[in-house]
């Protein structure tokens, strides 16, 4: 188990680690920054010579396409503009890596992934096993989100949840977010006063109150916000992430040195079908209970009807859910053994009267607790 900062970069705490790279450490004006590009690369090489598995999440395709092909706003002036730009990009950040790991004789491997691929179960095991096959092979897993075909409404929308996910599907130990920022602060950063935090055992409300929105560089899509939702779902598995400010030269070795930074220590791991499922974020409605089924799911119990008191969203049997309570505070998710049409139909009744609406016997719960995480 990971203890600290510093021991994501131990293989005997952490054998297989994610890194992730934002935009703006990859890319200025329009350009990248090449020799950030080998000192990183240098930094992996070291890590893989130690006998640390690394798995890549990096950005930057939609701003390096976006340059070749002269977009305004770095390619997100409008949706068509961020998948063209992502299709040119793609190339382009595939030879990056492709060239900066193989000065140290590493083979980088692509792998474009969408929301769905990780949403779905069979999709997720078959990413996960893809990736397993590359570790083995010797490859260095370069992932992104599939940007030239995934839309508004069905993406990630940043890498960093999307390298907490792929640390889930590859069983990794640790995930290290090399960001703009040095970490998560108590306050706005560029305010007086400003402290760094350098260990969180839990992502609470309270911790997600600290955090701001939006990148600095204006390049990324991703914010403090992001990583914090990215470190919920990696503590859901066990794994431990950190957030280190990669700008300068060699961030492995500074952070190394340095051990500068925050580290989210994860305080539960759900098993594997349970972390994959509190790691999903499209749900496709939601469903409100009433106080007394919020002490019932506090207890471990299922959601039944007679606690339902509203259901948001049109679904089908088997969507992911949102389960909120009565003042709308978030409670968890699951998947809903009825359509959207069925729950509104038994919304609040018993399991006697559930038969007379649906016209047939009614299933055990609307969610079991089978089906459903917390938080």
């Amino acid at each position: 188990m990971v203890a600290d900062l510093k021991a994501l970069l131990d293989p005997a705490q952490c054998r297989r680690l994610v890194v992730k790279v934002g935009s703006a450490l990859l890319v200025e004006h329009g350009k990248a920054r090449t020799a950030w590009l080998a000192s990183l690369a240098s930094d992996l090489s070291a890590l893989r010579a130690q006998g640390t598995e690394v798995i890549l999440v990096s950005s930057g395709a939609i701003a390096l396409g976006a340059a070749r092909l002269g977009f305004a706003k770095g390619g997100r002036a409008s949706l068509a503009d961020a998948q063209a730009a992502a299709s040119v990009g793609q190339v382009a950040l595939a030879q990056l890596w492709a060239e900066a790991l193989g000065a140290h004789g590493l083979t980088a491997a692509q792998m474009l992934v969408t929301l769905g691929d990780l949403e779905d179960r069979r999709r997720y095991l078959n990413a996960a096993a893809t990736l397993e096959r590359l570790i083995e092979a010797g490859a260095v897993p370069v992932v992104n989100e599939n940007d030239s075909v995934a839309t508004e409404e069905i993406r990630f929308g940043d890498n960093d949840r999307l390298a907490a996910r792929v640390a889930q599907a590859a069983g990794a130990q640790g995930v290290l977010l090399l960001s703009d920022v040095a970490g998560l602060y108590d306050r706005d950063p560029a305010s007086e006063g400003a402290q760094l935090i350098d260990r969180v055992e839990g992502v609470t409300p309270e911790v997600i109150a600290m955090a701001g929105d939006g990148s600095s560089s204006g390049l990324g899509s991703g914010g403090m916000r992001a990583k914090l939702q990215a470190a919920r779902i990696a503590e859901r598995a066990g794994v431990a992430l950190g957030i280190v400010d990669g700008r300068r030269d060699s961030p492995v070795a500074r952070l190394r040195d340095s051990g500068i930074g925050t580290i989210f220590l994860p305080v539960r791991a759900d098993n594997a079908r349970k972390a994959w499922l509190g790691g999903r974020i499209a749900p496709e409605g939601v469903l409100t209970v009433d106080a007394g089924c919020v002490e019932a799911l506090g207890r471990g119990a299922s959601l039944l009807a007679a606690g339902l008191i509203e259901v948001e969203g049109a679904f089908q049997r088997g969507a992911l859910v949102s389960l909120h309570g009565p003042k709308g505070e978030r409670l968890g998710q699951g998947l809903v053994e009825y359509s959207a049409e069925e729950c509104r139909a038994i919304l609040g009744l018993q399991g006697s009267e559930q038969e007379a609406k649906l016209g047939y016997a009614p299933r055990a719960a609307v969610v079991h607790r089978d089906h459903m995480v917390r938080g």
